[in-house]
This record gives structure tokens, C-alpha cells and sequence, in this order.
């Protein structure tokens, strides 16, 4: 055993929570999306748990049946991060913002501000874009993804570069000299690339940590790990096995190597559906309640999934000893042998597909133990250096979380006790750096 803990992320979204229906929740305020007191308060809740981050996905776009669900995104990711800022003290913020569609002094500016007013508690999820909703607010056409790469990559660079245009020491502050600033350390960078450029500097100081935290995040693409290797220090995916999380795991460590880096600087997190429980059934019925139409909307994919024809008829009845017989994985889904593992324990369809065996990441119903479990088998497994975890319903279930499967992981060792430091760099564990990385060279978009 190593001193090697785990890292938890929570995703922070519309204020209800992740599970489809959460908004309706009877304990739930319908309000919460535009209610920043009740991110705050999932924040804190967070925070109680000693979770490193909170991450808010992005979609500036309006889109899907909005007429029955949320529109699953804060209100403005910077903005709502900034607010729940001033009322916590450790957690950290990575914030999703588009190099496709924001030019890079204003996500410099943006970001190192929240970095300051946070003290050292910013992160940057830095995405290309390629949707055509969004490219249309913006007025704009979805570019190649080799244009949107290249443009990333010098996004990243002008933005670090201008995050490092105050050095560390230009701030005198001598009143009695009538000396405010040391001009010879506060200047411009006059970065020019193909797709953007800025003159800078960066009118803001360095915060705590110095500068923000790049993290990136999607499937392990060569442009996604390029990307990555040069100037992430968090990758944040989409995986449903152990084995697909070691391999991407791999990939990403191996493209930090590539890039000069030492790979133990990049954190692979992946992640976690919780529905925290007494018992397995209870939480069963719990997401049942608030799922409406959508899981039996979903049993033709299920069967897809077993390679069965599932009678719709049967829909509350445990899978036959003769259709178990012949249910097999399907190699094109890794959600598959999951499905196939719930179906093997004796639940109906519909039960397994309250499991979550379809949704977005892997899924836990039931007691904390059972969450604490997965945990564990993924962390020693080698699988990731940590989880962003998304609970179901955020008005109970951050806290049920936090009281029921955080002290089994501190009392296996695996789970911090207390908070590393202060800042989001000291509480992932990985190193400083302020302006460009030097390993990196300047104008390399390759």
C-alpha cells in the first residue's frame, strides 16, 4: 500500500442533479437552476467531503425535449464558480471553456480572475467545440477538427503565456515609494499563430497557485492526446470497464512521456453515477420514481445490448434460464458485460436498466459499501487517479455520499482525511508552473 489517494470531482450542473427526472424529485426546489444558494450549498456538501474539485460541463446551446427535462448546464460556468468561490474555502473549480469560440485573452482574463478571487482554487477544462447549435450562437461555421486543434493548441499557449506576463514579483506595492508596479515585469508577450493572437500582458498577478490548472477531457483521440500530453495535468473521461480505463489510462500518461513531461503529472479521472442507499432495492425504486417513460423506452437498447429479444410483456419479470443461456455481451457497447452481469443476478429488465447500465458512466445503487467497493477496485486496479462523481439527486444524495462512502475510503487509506493544501495544484498534486511550460515549445501544434 502507497500514500497514493484517490481524487474526487463532482460534476455541478443544473442544481438538481444527474439522474434524468431529478428535477422532479418532490424534495427537490424546481428553482434550483437559476438558484445559486442551492449550488452553493451542493458545494459545501462537497467540500465536507474533501472532494478537489467541482467540474461544470458546458453547453451553450439550447437543445433535446426541454419541455420534460433540464437543460443540464449552470447558468454560466465562470459566473455560478466565481459566486460558490466566495463561499467555500478548499475546493477547487474547473471550468469548461471552448478555445473554438472564446479568444484567448478573454479566457486568460477570465480564468486567472477566478483563480485570484479563489485563492489558488482554479481549473480550466480547455475544449474544442464542434457542434453546430453552438456554432451558431456564435455565428459562426463548425470548423475542421484539424482547424479547431491547431487553434487549440495556440489558445493554450497565448493563454499561459499571458497568465505569466505578471511575473511573481512586479507587484511592489510600495506606498511610500510611490512605486505600484515594476514595469519591467509586467509585459507584453506579442504572440501571433494562425488562428489568434494577443498583445497582452495580462493585467492580473498570480493567485496562490500562480496561474489556473489545465485539464482537458473526452475519448483519447491523436488530437485529444496531443493535447493533452503537452499541457494538461487532469484528463477527465467517459469509460465502462477497468480494462478500457487502464488502456486509455496508458494512452494519456504515455502522451504526457512523449511531450517531456513525467506522466505522474497528469491525473486520468473518470466517471461515477451514485445512487447512495439503505439497500439495493430501495435505490431501485428511488431512481425508478423519478424516471418516468425513459427506462422502458430503453428496453430495445437493452436487448441490443444482451443480444436478446426482450418482450416488452415481460418487462417486470427476470430475464429465463433459457434466454440467460444464450445472452451474450455485445462487442460493439463496453457497457454490455455489465448489463449482462445485472441480468445474471436475477433482476428483471427493467431493474436492470435502473442500474444504470446504459448511462453515462459506470452506476452504483445501493448502500455505501458497495459504492466504496467500486472505488477501490478501480484505484488499485490501476484504472484512474481519481472519479468525478455525479450523484444522482443533489439535494440528498451529495450528502448521502459524503456521510456514507467517504469514511469507508479514509478508513481503508485510500482517501484523504483532511485537504492536502489550500489550492486546486496541492490538493490534485501536481506540480506548479507559471506561464508557458518551458518543456513546450512555443508555435508547436503538431
Amino acid at each position: 500500500m502507497t500514500d497514493k489517494k484517490i481524487i474526487l470531482g463532482m460534476t455541478l450542473t443544473d442544481g438538481y442533479g444527474n439522474l434524468h427526472g431529478a428535477w422532479r424529485a418532490p424534495h427537490v426546489d424546481p428553482d434550483n437552476y437559476a438558484n445559486i444558494d442551492a449550488s452553493i450549498r451542493h458545494a459545501r456538501a462537497a467540500e465536507r467531503g474533501k472532494f478537489a474539485f467541482l467540474f461544470t460541463p458546458d453547453f451553450p446551446a439550447v437543445s433535446g425535449d426541454v419541455e420534460h427535462t433540464t437543460l443540464r448546464h449552470t447558468l454560466d460556468p465562470l459566473v455560478s464558480l466565481t459566486a460558490i468561490a466566495r463561499e467555500t474555502s478548499h475546493i477547487g473549480f474547473v471550468a469548461t471553456g471552448s478555445t473554438t469560440f472564446q479568444e484567448p485573452f478573454n479566457q486568460a482574463r477570465q480564468f486567472k480572475a477566478l483563480d485570484v478571487i479563489s485563492h489558488g482554487r482554479a481549473g480550466w477544462n480547455a475544449v474544442t467545440t464542434a457542434d453546430a447549435a453552438v456554432a451558431a450562437n456564435y455565428g459562426r461555421p463548425v470548423a475542421e477538427r484539424e482547424e479547431r486543434y491547431r487553434r487549440a493548441h495556440e489558445s493554450i499557449q497565448i493563454t499561459q503565456a499571458l497568465w505569466g506576463s505578471w511575473e511573481h514579483d512586479a507587484w511592489i506595492k510600495d506606498q511610500a515609494g510611490d512605486r505600484f508596479i515594476d514595469p519591467s515585469k509586467l509585459r507584453p508577450i506579442g504572440l501571433q499563430g494562425e488562428h489568434v493572437a494577443s498583445r497582452g500582458p495580462l493585467a492580473i498577478p498570480p493567485s496562490e497557485q500562480g496561474q489556473p490548472v489545465i485539464f482537458t477531457s473526452g475519448g483519447p483521440s491523436p488530437h485529444l492526446l496531443s493535447l493533452a500530453g503537452r499541457y494538461a495535468s487532469g484528463f477527465i473521461s467517459e469509460v465502462w470497464t477497468i480494462e478500457e480505463a487502464r488502456a486509455q489510462r496508458a494512452m494519456v500518461r504515455n502522451a504526457a512521456r512523449e511531450a517531456g513531461r513525467d506522466p505522474d503529472e497528469i491525473k486520468y479521472i473518470v466517471g461515477f453515477m451514485t445512487t447512495v442507499a439503505p439497500t439495493v432495492r430501495e435505490g431501485l425504486d428511488r431512481r425508478l420514481a423519478l424516471a418516468g417513460d425513459i427506462i422502458q423506452a430503453r428496453l430495445p437498447h437493452l436487448g441490443a445490448l444482451l443480444e436478446l429479444q426482450i418482450d416488452p410483456r415481460r418487462y417486470d419479470e427476470p430475464l429465463t434460464p433459457q434466454q440467460l443461456a444464450v445472452a451474450h455481451a455485445s462487442p460493439m457497447d463496453p457497457r454490455s458485460g455489465n448489463a449482462l452481469k445485472v441480468a445474471r443476478e436475477g433482476f428483471s429488465p427493467r431493474d436492470i436498466l435502473a442500474h444504470g447500465v446504459i448511462d453515462y458512466h459506470p452506476t452504483v445503487v445501493g448502500p455505501g459499501k458497495l459504492h466504496a467497493d467500486h472505488l477501490q477496485e478501480w484505484f488499485e486496479a490501476g484504472a484512474c487517479d481519481g472519479f468525478w462523481v455525479n450523484p444522482d439527486v443533489y439535494e440528498d444524495g451529495v450528502d448521502a455520499f459524503v456521510d456514507e462512502v467517504v469514511p469507508l475510503l479514509q478508513e481503508r487509506g485510500i482517501y484523504p482525511t483532511e485537504y492536502p493544501g489550500t489550492t486546486l495544484r496541492e490538493n490534485l498534486g501536481v506540480p506548479a508552473q507559471y506561464g508557458i511550460d518551458p518543456r513546450i515549445m512555443r508555435g508547436d501544434t503538431r
